[in-house]
């Protein structure tokens, strides 16, 4: 078993440096910056859009409300990845790794508002009135390119038990053996149930229980920030200094 997860290391570790470097920063950037300006600067919207997520709308068409969507996309911000993704960036890249998430973070919005707008342009409605969506179908109906879609398709999944799952059960299994002794084992299998559970019930049961579990989750990250500021105010003002 430790060969087998050697050798999974050391591919993702080849792959990383193959396909993370200068050349693909400049592509995310360059592509925030394009958009903004030819979005006109849609972050100005922000707010507008954040109110538009929580009023009800009986004529829009779609398997979860937009509160939902609104919820289920927090939800993959929130916790455990965006706290151990923070954390990484500054131990790997310094806390002027902050400064430089803050920017992205806002020029990213109008990547995010543009491949919103795709999956919804591009989206197909089955038979049984369910909706499919996303950058696949937009590369495969808009650019006419199938095979650009497939592959996504299978790099995504790929992806997604890296960074989708590895890094959060990670987090978790070592925080519960560290404070409780539990097997890492034990915890990743309990993990795994659940997520099962979640992600099997297709998208209108993974919103209901974001739905259900996100407003508490935000509360408690938001109080848990606020009391970390508090207990530690005076280190405020020299952590903005180092970060800008």
């Amino acid at each position: 078993m430790e060969a087998f997860i050697g050798a999974v290391h050391e591919a993702m570790e080849f792959l990383n440096g193959y396909l993370w470097g200068p050349l693909m920063v400049f592509l995310i950037i360059g592509t925030h910056l394009f958009l903004t300006v030819r979005l006109r600067f849609i972050q100005s919207y922000t707010f507008f859009a954040i109110r538009l997520s929580v009023k009800p709308d009986e004529k829009g068409e779609g398997d979860v409300s937009q509160f939902e969507t609104l919820i289920s996309s927090l939800a993959a911000t929130i916790g455990t990845g965006n706290i151990i993704g923070v954390a990484s960036a500054i131990s790997f890249g310094g806390p002027g790794a902050v400064f430089w998430m803050w920017i992205t973070g806002v020029l990213g919005i109008a990547s995010r508002y543009a491949e919103s707008v795709l999956a919804i342009k591009y989206r197909v409605k089955l038979p049984d009135a369910t909706m499919r969506g996303g950058p696949m179908y937009a590369l495969d109906r808009g650019m006419k390119m199938k095979w650009l879609a497939v592959l996504f398709c299978v790099f995504t999944a790929l992806a997604a038990f890296g960074i989708g799952n590895m890094v959060q059960a990670n987090s978790i299994s070592g925080m519960a053996m560290e404070a409780y002794g539990i097997d890492p084992l034990i915890t990743g299998s309990f993990l795994t149930v659940l997520t099962a559970l979640v992600i099997l019930g297709g998208v209108q049961v993974i919103a209901s229980v974001t739905n259900k579990l996100l407003p508490f989750m935000a509360l408690f990250y938001v109080l848990a920030c606020i009391v970390i500021l508090i207990l530690n105010w005076n280190f405020i003002l020299p952590a903005l200094d180092i970060i800008v």
